[in-house]
């Protein structure tokens, strides 16, 4: 098992674990009731955890893409309504801007991934994986055979570099994280099996105006979006579109445009130069109305509040 063959240079490596994070003396930022605010490394965009405190966290979200790997005993996620045990040697996302908690057993250790992933929102091909990111994906050896232990070892190789500091540490830690992405992404593409009883290169083609939607979508967001037009752009009826988009991406269409809004809008309210009813009209909102209720909905606070639980953190810095 992947975690038995890693406990000694773990046990030998604490220091080392300690130290690469020694830049901050706060790990966890919480404002206003909810929301954390990640404390990155130094000039990066991520940031990975030796933890083997027996301390748990009530209900929390950041926009942040989370990785939880236990080394030793299990950890527990809360999320959605649902309870995620996850044991030594298992791997387990908790999608950006959920809210979730964690339970943590009086003895055991863990890695915590987290990343920004900010930078790969220009990249063509990623809303797809956005899509699929949007859920909690639990990858056991059971569950994910064929990209298990290539997942396990793309986040060893991962913790290696962050706790080595190495020169390049950042950029080899993306280049991993984006190929991890695509070993996530091909898996649920197979998985889905989405045009059965089709020639494989017909089935390359139809996926391939799926993912012609999805940058669309990314491209138009503040358009105002027809499933129609969209549905017959790539040849399919709206019905059919509609019921193969959620098998493609775990939304239906008006859910997942909600989605893509909400989360351009949680970037936007960050820049301050950018008045609220602004960012409701870049994110694609109709109206202010309509922005705050989805917003709250959404995220449990209104844009107001999120904006000013950012900035109150921004001033102390």
């Amino acid at each position: 098992m992947p975690a038995e063959n890693n406990k000694n240079s773990i046990s030998q490596n604490r220091a080392a674990f300690y130290d690469a994070n020694s830049d901050t003396r706060k790990p966890r930022i919480v404002v206003g009731t909810a929301q954390e605010l990640v404390q990155y490394r130094q000039d990066s965009g991520t940031r990975i955890w030796y933890n083997d405190i027996p301390n748990s966290f009530t209900a929390h979200w950041h926009r942040a893409l989370e990785i939880i790997v236990p080394v030793e005993n299990w950890y527990d996620v809360h999320l959605s309504g649902e309870v995620y045990r996850v044991n030594p040697g298992e791997i387990f996302l908790i999608p950006p801007g959920e809210l979730h908690s964690l339970t943590a057993p009086e003895e055991g250790s863990r890695f915590v991934f987290l990343f920004d992933l900010s930078s790969f929102s220009r990249i063509n091909g990623f809303s797809g994986i956005q899509s699929i990111l949007a859920n909690p994906l639990h990858i056991t050896r059971s569950e994910y055979p064929g990209i298990y232990d290539d997942v396990y070892q793309i986040l060893v190789q991962m913790r290696n570099e962050y706790f080595s500091k190495n020169e390049f540490a950042e950029l080899t830690i993306y280049s991993l994280l984006a190929s991890m992405f695509v070993k996530i992404g091909t898996n649920h593409l197979n998985s889905i099996n989405m045009f059965p009883n089709m020639r494989v290169y017909k089935q390359k083609e139809y996926m391939d105006k799926f993912t012609s939607v999805m940058d669309y979508i990314d491209a138009h967001y503040m358009d105002e979006l027809n499933l129609d037009d969209i549905a017959s752009s790539i040849g399919f009826s709206k019905y059919h579109f509609s019921r193969l988009f959620k098998q493609y991406t775990g939304y239906t269409f008006c859910a997942y445009i909600t989605y893509r809004r909400v989360k351009i809008a949680e970037e936007l309210l960050e820049q301050p130069e950018y008045s609220i009813t602004e960012v409701a009209l870049q994110s694609g909102f109709p109206s202010i109305s309509t922005f705050n209720r989805v917003f709250k909905q959404t995220k449990n606070c209104t844009p107001s509040e999120y904006r000013e639980k950012n900035n109150r953190y921004t001033r102390r810095q």
